[in-house]
């Protein structure tokens, strides 16, 4: 399809999915979602990324169509929401690698790895520490560890101040540091 021809048809679509034109939404959809797509694959690299980025652009494509005032502008206004969305991805991931990683610091910190046989003794300690925990605490432990969730995030989710979730935190870590280290010298 020329350039022209594609460029005409998606003002029309544009126009039509504006007034209430689902169908011409749909074909929006997918007149564009390849070209869009290709453009995500190639911000966050791997496929299941850009789907999930691409399922948030159509959501804000849905969202904001109704304000476009040019319809001729948009390739350029869906290739920009793409790209924000892109940056997003990329950011809440920097931020999970980034909690995983102190996860793993503050692991080896309670219980270093000794050698790649088998759970050191120290692991093995910790591991029965935790589970000697309230159940409370070891959720908690699960939200921040295990599921990579944030301050902020645990505190909405256990409807408490965020300040009481550092507090806890602090206090479990110090409780298993406490415990490791009275078994680690009997």
């Amino acid at each position: 399809m020329q350039t022209d021809r594609r460029q005409v048809l998606t003002e029309w679509l544009v126009l039509t999915a504006q007034a209430g034109g689902e169908a011409a939404f749909r074909d929006l959809h997918a007149l564009w979602s390849g070209d869009l797509r290709r453009l995500a694959l190639v911000r966050v690299e791997r496929a299941e990324a850009a789907d999930e980025v691409l399922a948030e652009v159509w959501v804000d494509i849905a969202r904001g169509l109704g304000r476009l005032d040019d319809p001729a502008c948009f390739p350029r206004w869906a290739f920009r929401i793409v790209e924000r969305r892109c940056a997003d991805w990329i950011r809440r991931r920097g931020r999970e690698r980034r909690r995983l990683a102190e996860a793993e610091a503050e692991a080896e910190l309670l219980a270093p790895s000794s050698s790649p046989a088998g759970p050191s003794d120290d692991v093995l300690r910790l591991r029965a520490a935790i589970k000697r925990l309230p159940s409370d605490a070891r959720e908690l432990l699960h939200l921040f560890y295990d599921l990579g969730r944030g301050v902020a995030e645990i505190a909405e989710i256990l409807g408490v101040p965020a300040g009481t979730v550092k507090s806890r935190l602090f206090s479990v870590r110090e409780t298993l540091k406490r415990h490791i280290e009275r078994n680690h010298h009997e």
